[in-house]
């Protein structure tokens, strides 16, 4: 928000907070908040971010052109934010993994269930959802196709927050996530098999040992 005072910020955000779909932890995204300052300067070139400091060119521009420059400053930081958010989730599903980890790494009985694993690999799935589908991380969002100065505004601003670089490497630790969550599941697959195998086994034995108990009742008896 631009020109904003905490007061007036936070009574925007209780305004529209009725109107939340999925939201994500208030303490994550407070944390994440990002907050800039900015300057106009007198200058043909576009508008840009250096240092942690917005500059917005507005030298013969209308008051629509230069909106639409903070809109889209606003869009990359929005971007960037919401990117955190995404990041400081995946940590917190790292860290609940680690006692995983621990286990394999010691050879320790697993303390985790089959259905602990499903529930594990649709949280994975979700944020995966979230980083790749449900979000312009991955290309530019279609209002900048047909206005190529504020689609140059939008891919350098998102340079400078190193969106790209910051999804690739959240994708990076998300397919470890993930490669151990399949690691794991296999491995209690095979174990449930083995149960089951020995069990058949067992139940197996029992049944030849009744048939040679019958066998020699019928042998006495007959004698």
């Amino acid at each position: 928000m631009w020109n904003c005072t905490k007061v007036e910020s936070r009574t925007i955000l209780d305004l529209i907070r009725p109107y939340e779909i999925r939201r994500y932890d208030s303490r994550i995204a407070y944390a994440e908040m990002e907050k800039m300052s900015y300057t106009y300067v007198e200058s043909n070139k576009r508008s840009y971010i250096d240092d942690g400091t917005i500059h917005i060119s507005n030298l013969d521009k209308s008051s629509e052109d230069i909106s639409a420059d903070r809109y889209t400053l606003s869009n990359a930081m929005a971007l960037s934010v919401k990117l955190g958010v995404l990041e400081a989730i995946l940590e917190q599903q790292i860290d609940d993994l680690e006692y995983i980890t621990e286990d394999l790494k010691y050879g320790k009985p697993l303390r985790i269930t089959q259905r602990g694993v499903l529930k594990k690999s649709g949280e994975l799935f979700a944020l995966r959802h979230s980083i790749n589908l449900s979000t312009d991380l991955l290309d530019v969002p279609d209002f900048y196709w047909d206005r190529e100065k504020l689609e140059a505004l939008y891919q350098s601003s998102c340079s400078y927050f190193s969106i790209a670089k910051r999804t690739k490497v959240l994708n990076e630790k998300l397919s470890h996530c993930f490669a151990l969550i399949d690691l794991v599941s296999s491995h209690l697959s095979d174990r449930h098999h083995t149960r089951l195998e020995w069990m058949i086994i067992i139940l197996i034995m029992v049944e030849v040992m009744f048939e040679i108990l019958h066998a020699f009742q019928d042998y006495y008896v007959t004698e």
